[in-house]
């Protein structure tokens, strides 16, 4: 290592030490759709660490070094569900979750994707997932109007639905529906 790249490396430590900033976090969610018996469903996990243990999110996480979102997304969903994205599949960027609040454990900027995976296997809840499903897309909206979701999936949920124009049956829900 030359002297000046020496230099230049020890004066970056130097100014992370000294910097003030709140670290900011970078995660990607996926909102993962299929087809079954003409019916829309989501992949849904119920959170098995806090925060928000228990409730209902959407397969995501941090992004690791060397990593796009795209394929953090990708491998979460994989890594926690069990459910692979086909080669060749398209993965479409939903939106980016910045809210300095959305997550009680720091600021998490996120990115969320949206998939469509015909003759889905079904999930096997693994990682930090206490359980995963494939839910008719009818009754997750009724738990996200519930305030039923984690941290905003309930708007990662809307907003992957709306590009999709993935249809909300219009026929009337009964409390069992949720």
């Amino acid at each position: 290592m030359s002297f000046k790249s020496l230099i230049g490396s020890l004066a970056a430590k130097i100014a992370a030490k000294l910097d003030d900033r709140d670290p900011v976090f970078y995660a990607a969610d996926m909102v993962a759709f299929t087809l079954r018996d003409g019916v829309w469903h989501v992949l849904v996990i119920q959170r098995g660490w806090n925060p928000h243990k228990g409730k209902l999110a959407l397969p995501g996480g941090h992004v690791d070094r060397n990593e796009t979102s795209r394929d953090a997304a990708v491998r979460e969903l994989a890594e926690e569900t069990g459910i692979q994205v086909p080669r060749g599949t398209f993965v479409d960027q939903v939106g980016v979750w910045d809210d300095p609040f959305r997550d009680a454990r720091g600021r998490y900027v996120s990115v969320a994707y949206s998939v469509v995976i015909y003759d889905a296997p079904d999930p096997v809840a693994a990682d930090d997932a206490a359980a995963a499903e494939w839910m008719p897309v009818h009754i997750a909206t009724r738990v996200a109007d519930k305030g039923g979701f984690a941290f905003d999936h309930h708007q990662m949920l809307g907003q992957a639905m709306h590009h999709l124009h993935v249809p909300v049956p219009s026929w009337p829900h009964t409390d069992e529906d949720a």
